[in-house]
């Protein structure tokens, strides 16, 4: 008899190809009534639905949480810990990718980029101006790295290739990222105040929860540029809509919000100085292949009882 594991969404084929044992894939709530959620063993997270006790007390034979992707601010570890749940992830394969898209937020917005396509693909766009959509330059300039764990040490290698000045906010300082990548601690007012380019790549935490709001965007530079490829709930929403839409500070780009997707009359979403992106941070053919075999890896391993190759909770 197949092993029934609760998945929220439906799973891509390449992704159903590696379930190679008897499963049964039940979505919920939509078609998991309740003889089916207590009859439910694993949970397969592949979007950001919430697993915490309401649904853990409807599923009480699941031996397994497996997430597909590093952040598990949707899941209640503790509720899992109570249980005895193994809960996993897929750390450190998606560090490149979520770097590269931090850096390409960090270009786009810092060079018109979208603007700049929309206006070329326009009937307005006639001839060369050389006055037209003036940036910044990215190369030379201080950027701010807010976290700088696996993700952050990826991002501080590639703005040491464009030359730039790194410094970093940290729990704790990380002497053996300093001397590797060149990079300066700073308090997160000194980073604030000093940096061009600032990028969010912390986890969601009760810490990092609105970290920038009002007063932080204050302490930045009118010509500054904030980068988020974090989670949105990092940032305040409607602090920063103020601070771009008043021009506090130049511009920010986004990979991440809050909620996701915005709201679409959300304030955010007509200014220009704004790029979004519909959380693409580990989008490349290559990260997801291999977030999928870590996932479903973590899922078998917990379906048999055994130890899974990378357990958060």
């Amino acid at each position: 008899m197949p092993q029934i594991v609760l998945v929220d969404v439906a799973l891509p084929d390449s992704i159903l190809a590696m379930l190679n044992v008897q499963i049964e894939l039940r979505h919920w709530p939509d078609d998991a009534p309740a003889e089916i959620m207590r009859q439910a063993v694993g949970i397969f997270t592949y979007g950001h639905p919430r697993v915490d006790d309401a649904l853990l007390d409807k599923t009480p034979l699941v031996r397994v949480v497996s997430n597909f992707g590093v952040g598990v601010d949707h899941i209640d570890l503790a509720a899992a810990r109570r249980r005895g749940i193994p809960v996993g992830n897929t750390p450190q394969l998606v560090d490149g990718a979520t770097a590269d898209m931090t850096m390409a937020l960090l270009l786009a917005v810092a060079r018109n980029l979208i603007i700049g396509d929309r206006f070329a693909r326009s009937p307005a766009f006639t001839h060369y101006d050389p006055s037209l959509l003036i940036g910044s330059e990215v190369h030379s300039a201080t950027i701010g790295i807010i976290g700088m764990g696996n993700i952050g040490r990826q991002v501080a290698k590639r703005a040491r290739a464009f030359d730039m000045r790194v410094l970093y906010h940290n729990r704790r300082r990380d002497q053996q990222a300093e001397a590797a990548l060149e990079a300066t601690y700073a308090t997160l007012p000194e980073l604030l105040a000093q940096s061009d380019y600032v990028t969010l790549n912390v986890p969601l935490t009760a810490e990092t929860t609105r970290l920038i709001g009002r007063e932080q965007l204050a302490l930045m530079r009118p010509h500054a540029f904030l980068i988020n490829a974090a989670r949105g709930a990092v940032v305040d929403h409607a602090a920063l809509y103020e601070a771009l839409r008043t021009k506090q500070i130049a511009g920010a780009a986004l990979d991440v919000t809050d909620p996701e997707p915005l709201p679409r009359d959300h304030p955010l979403l007509a200014l220009e100085n704004l790029v979004i992106a519909p959380h693409l941070g580990s989008a490349t053919r290559q990260t997801r292949s291999a977030m999928a075999r870590m996932a479903i890896d973590n899922l078998l391993a917990g379906l048999a009882g055994q130890a899974l190759i990378h357990r958060v909770a």
